[in-house]
């Protein structure tokens, strides 16, 4: 009699540690995702057509934070913001880091770095079109030289405005597609695109 009394209360006990064991799992999941996004990711938007083809208009990245990133590399993504030059973050390619030397052949549409073409394959068209800084340039230690990939539609390191990018203005590396923009031409977005960045 006394173990049927005590079966009741051993059950309620119990779902009561269940619902508890659940509600302390939600609360840490949610508390890793807030702390993440906080200081580890960001997702941010593709604002305009200076990335086609790589990136359309409206891509939704997901972006490794500056801190993490432990420095960057020539072909890397990088989404910065610099105020001065436009007031929302942009996203560009990485094309020399600091103490390289950039030159561009405006008639040919070629880009040098340290005197070697570089074979870009993710462009969408070479580079015929000059905003105002001045070739050869060598990069600032702790700078980066970037250009979109859709060269002759892209404001970049190019614009005089611009110019070479303080690494401390980079927001960080795009590593994810995580979710695609309408295409440029067609307006259907291609879900096949999602995965990194190369």
């Amino acid at each position: 009699m006394r173990k049927e009394a005590q079966a009741p209360q051993e059950t309620e006990t119990s779902r009561r540690r269940e619902v508890y064991e659940w509600i302390q799992a939600l609360v840490c999941s949610v508390l890793t995702v807030v702390l993440l996004f906080t200081f580890g990711v960001r997702l941010i938007g593709v604002d305009g057509h200076s990335m086609v083809p790589t990136l359309q208009h409206g891509d939704r990245l997901l972006v490794l934070n500056s801190a993490l990133c432990g420095g960057y590399e020539r072909g890397d993504t990088v989404v910065l913001r610099k105020e001065s030059f436009l007031p929302t973050p942009i996203v560009k390619r990485v094309i020399a880091t600091g103490g390289q030397v950039v030159d561009v052949d405006f008639s040919s549409g070629s880009v040098f770095v340290d005197g070697q073409r570089l074979q870009e394959d993710y462009v969408n068209e070479r580079t015929y079109r000059n905003d105002g800084t001045e070739f050869p340039l060598t990069v600032p230690e702790g700078s980066v030289f970037v250009m979109g990939d859709n060269r002759n539609h892209s404001n970049d390191s190019r614009d005089a405005r611009l110019g070479t990018v303080d690494a401390r203005y980079i927001i960080g590396r795009a590593v994810f597609l995580a979710f695609p923009g309408p295409d440029e031409g067609t307006g259907v977005r291609e879900y096949g695109r999602i995965g990194g960045l190369g």
